[in-house]
């Protein structure tokens, strides 16, 4: 199997060959790219961020004109020769970006994941899953380190050994588990002086009260930034690449109503066949913010001014 897989790589293997071997349910099964592999947009040299959004093993890539990932990573200065930390991947779907991204420049890259020591099982399940998605497969994503992230678990890494820490709609996850304190601790040590803190996350409306455990999944934006500057970062720009002026965070089922997820009844409760999505379907994905954050140089330290990413 292995020889397989590294001919996707080495032989131009079809998109459509490489879902015939499984790699992920979410390829492109177009045959007319038959030749192209890994298929790249007119102009995207092998190892760039719009290459990497364009290969056969992406996860649902229909979702990017909510989630934007080329200019969300370009926003955050992402940088493929980096150590990168990706917290909470879930089913990979940043990480089918990032690390072949990141394989292709010759970085590191870290997942911070359900601790198997102290995981349920459903996580375990999703540990197995991920590792046999990607883990599994390093000719195409490469080495791809997991380190434990939970309540419970110690240091992501060694102190200042990280360039970029990312997170994708996950402050709400550790606000319900009584830990965002001390993730956003633990983001702060593990990266370098001047390394980069990168959050995406449901935006709660201005105006409306944040509830500590963010059961509805939407986080107030100056929650996120109280967090992360008395970590100790500093911030450094908000970005409305992931906005959605459709979503007012009114919704029955919390932000879970809206799609992807769609759910109809609350949480641990069958689905109600007879529950209206249309209103929810047309709104589309949440609004999200996009915040940058930067470990000072120095404590203490004021950043200059940002320059644009090389």
């Amino acid at each position: 199997m292995a020889s397989q897989f590294r001919l996707i790589v080495r032989s131009a293997m079809s998109a459509a060959a490489a879902c015939a071997l499984g790699l992920l349910a979410a390829c492109n099964n177009n045959a007319e790219k038959a030749d192209a592999a890994p298929p790249s947009p007119a102009g995207a040299a092998v190892g760039t961020l719009e290459w990497a959004v364009s290969t056969p093993w992406r996860i649902q890539p229909e979702r990017d004109k909510y989630r934007h990932p080329v200019q969300t990573l370009a926003f955050f200065g992402v940088q493929n020769d980096s150590t990168i930390i990706e917290i909470s991947p879930g089913a990979g779907w940043y990480t089918s970006i990032l690390a072949p991204y990141v394989k292709e420049g010759g970085g590191r890259f870290i997942v911070g994941t359900f601790d198997p020591a102290t995981a349920t099982g459903p996580q375990k399940v999703a540990l197995d899953d991920f590792k046999k998605r990607f883990v599994d497969h390093a000719e195409i994503f490469g080495e791809i380190e997991m380190a434990p992230f939970s309540k419970s678990s110690g240091p992501l890494g060694p102190e200042n050994s990280a360039d970029y820490v990312l997170t994708f709609r996950n402050v709400h996850n550790m606000m319900m588990a009584g830990y965002a304190e001390k993730a956003f601790r633990d983001f702060y040590t593990v990266l370098k002086p001047g390394g980069v803190l990168g959050i995406e996350e449901h935006r709660l409306p201005e105006g409306k009260e944040q509830d500590p455990m963010a059961r509805t999944g939407y986080v107030a934006e100056d929650y996120v930034k109280r967090l992360a500057e008395e970590a100790g970062f500093e911030f450094v720009e908000a970005s409305e690449i992931n906005a959605n002026p459709k979503d007012k965070a009114d919704h029955p089922f919390g932000v879970w109503t809206l799609p992807p997820v769609l759910r109809s009844a609350p949480n641990g409760q069958a689905a109600d066949p007879a529950f209206d999505h249309t209103p929810y379907v047309q709104i589309g994905e949440s609004d999200r913010m996009t915040l940058k954050f930067r470990k000072p140089s120095m404590p203490g330290a004021t950043l200059p001014a940002e320059s644009a990413p090389n």
